[in-house]
């Protein structure tokens, strides 16, 4: 589960970031009052942890029916 969750916070993180790049547009920012609003830090902190806890993923190995 946690894996899953942690997932998901990565891929907003990501989508994020890509609308950073193209757009110069931060949607967490936005949402949230701002990059230095503290629900805004508090998302871009779990995305970083997230980030970190998806590091361990890399060193899983799986098979197919999982």
């Amino acid at each position: 589960m946690v894996n899953k969750i942690s997932l998901i916070l990565v891929i907003i993180g990501a989508l994020n970031w890509l609308l950073i790049g193209l757009f110069g547009y931060d949607i967490v920012g936005a949402v949230f009052g701002g990059q230095m609003a503290v629900m805004s830090r508090i998302i871009f902190t779990l995305v970083g942890f997230a980030g970190l806890w998806c590091i361990t993923l890399l060193f899983h190995h799986t098979t197919a029916a999982e």
